[in-house]
């Protein structure tokens, strides 16, 4: 996963080179996955064959890689198995800050599984990105759990071996050791909202979608604005790694059309609250036999009934980041969320504070199993204290740590649900 639009600039084009030339040299050759059984016999497929980087064991486990480029950090970086943070200088890229053993997926009463932030273990240039991804996935496939698909991602190999006992091995496998880490800094993660001017002269509008889901809502007409908007776009629609639409490389005659737009039917991110678009939620029940509650359906109006609340004390507008899941899974990366919700029956929810707002820390549970109103009654004393109490451009997820509402969680091994 990456920043999906090329033409932002030269380095965003740069960087999605990289990551299709990773994708397409981590792709299986094999075609063993088109082999097809019945009443265990071959009916179709069996060729004989050589894949040259899994071998006939393949991963223990899937395996997850994104990049991204400071300051934002738009595709989560730290929950991936395998990151590549883009280092800029003087505009142009000289290569990537490795980070391996991200995972955010664990289980309910094992607490051997957790969540896990990837640590950066050094820098490569962009020639070598490919082959550290292989390298990186190889040490995972002669290493990883083959016992226990729980604990077999590349996160528990990395605590299992220690970090020192993974580099060692990688380096073994490259031949070389990567450079020390450069220094970085992300402002937030998620997607940057709004326009931005691209390489090629043309314009691009990235633009909030609750869930991802394109509708009409009450006063709120986003599809009927997207019905018109495609009706004259001369540029292209993306959709980023976090639901979002890109209404991509427009030119400037075009841009303002939209703009007016998107201001008829007030669907810009500057008139939702900066807690709604900060919000993501897996799609849960009733679509995935995984989920113990709601996810997607709930979240928005659960987010109705906090923002009285965020009105009530002048908050509206300020930026927290929210997400809701149906199950410990995180697959809407609810760990990193400076206000995170995990459900563990229809109507019941885990709440979890103090990841940070650019998604570099895990959050720590501070209350269980509750209900709506029960969330309401616990949010609402410690949003009153943030409005009073914060320092100057002092975040939600660093607030409620300073104020003591919860201990830092330093490590995915000391995470408790």
């Amino acid at each position: 996963m990456c920043h999906p639009n090329p033409a932002e600039s030269e380095i965003h084009r740069n960087m999605i080179e990289t990551a299709n030339a990773i994708s397409k040299h981590l792709t299986p050759k094999t075609t063993a996955y088109h082999e097809i059984w019945l009443d265990q016999k071959l009916i179709a497929g069996g060729e004989e064959d050589f894949e040259p980087i899994y071998g006939r064991t393949y991963l223990p486990r899937k395996f997850k890689i994104g990049l991204v480029i400071p300051p934002y950090n738009d595709c989560d970086v730290f929950s991936q198995d395998l990151g590549f943070i883009a280092i800029v200088e003087n505009d142009e890229l000289i290569g990537y800050n490795v980070a391996v053993g991200g995972g955010l997926g664990s289980t309910f009463g094992i607490r051997e599984t957790y969540p896990r932030l990837a640590e950066v273990i050094g820098f490569c240039t962009p020639e070598q990105a490919v082959e550290v991804s292989e390298k990186v996935v190889l040490v995972q496939r002669d290493n990883g759990n083959r016992k226990d698909r729980k604990i077999a991602r590349l996160k528990y190999t990395i605590d299992r071996l220690g970090i020192e006992l993974f580099k060692a091995l990688l380096f073994e496998q490259l031949g070389y050791q990567l450079q020390p880490a450069k220094p970085f800094k992300f402002v937030k993660n998620g997607d940057r909202f709004g326009w931005k001017k691209g390489i090629v002269e043309k314009w691009s509008f990235t633009l909030f979608v609750e869930g991802g889901r394109v509708k009409n809502n009450g006063q709120f007409k986003l599809k009927t604005a997207l019905r018109e908007i495609a009706q004259f776009h001369d540029g292209s629609f993306i959709l980023t790694g976090n639901g979002n639409l890109i209404l991509a490389n427009a030119s400037a005659t075009v841009k303002k059309k939209i703009d007016q737009v998107l201001n008829k039917y007030q669907v810009k991110s500057e008139f939702i609250s900066g807690l709604r678009k900060n919000s993501i939620a897996c799609v849960a029940l009733n679509t995935c036999g995984l989920a113990f509650a709601e996810a997607e359906r709930y979240l928005p109006s659960l987010i109705d009934k906090i923002e009285l609340i965020l009105e009530i004390y002048g908050l509206l507008k300020d930026e927290i980041v929210i997400r809701m899941t149906g199950c410990p899974n995180g697959c809407g990366r609810p760990y990193l969320a400076e206000i995170g919700f995990i459900g563990k029956a229809p109507g019941r929810y885990n709440l979890y504070l103090g990841g940070n707002f650019t998604g570099s820390r895990l959050n720590t549970l501070y209350r269980e199993t509750l209900v709506e109103g029960e969330i309401l009654d616990v949010l609402r004393p410690i949003l009153a204290d943030y409005s009073v109490n914060r320092k100057k451009g002092e975040r939600f997820g660093d607030f409620v740590i300073r104020r003591e509402y919860v201990p830092a969680t330093l490590k995915g091994s000391d995470f408790v649900h």
